[in-house]
């Protein structure tokens, strides 16, 4: 399968994914590390992939998403954004209301 079969495979499975450098738990970079506390603090239940582990999803998710950077935040399949995108939207209030609609998807 290749790449971008990949990701959109990752993307249809999960309703909330996190393209991110590390892991929620352990992540290894600080916009990865505030974006999954933001997504955690809201009650999300997201997918994580972890692009330091697969050489070629970090290579080809920007072409994919036209988004340069990591973390990459997508909510049924479409791009969110990053990490200033994200806060932005926890601060709002708009990123628990983005998760509340996956819950009852």
């Amino acid at each position: 399968m290749d790449v971008i079969e990949r990701i959109k495979g990752t993307l249809a499975g999960h309703p909330i994914v996190l393209f991110m450098k590390g892991t929620p738990q352990f992540p290894m970079c600080g916009f990865s590390s505030r974006t999954s506390q933001a997504l955690k603090a809201v009650g999300a239940d997201f997918h994580s992939v972890n692009v330091l582990e697969d050489p070629e999803i970090r290579a080809n998710l920007p072409r994919y998403s036209n988004w340069p950077t990591f973390p990459q935040l997508f909510i049924h399949g479409e791009l969110i954004g990053g990490c200033d995108i994200a806060l932005e939207l926890y601060e709002s209030g708009e990123l628990e209301r983005l998760v509340q609609d996956t819950q009852k998807a």
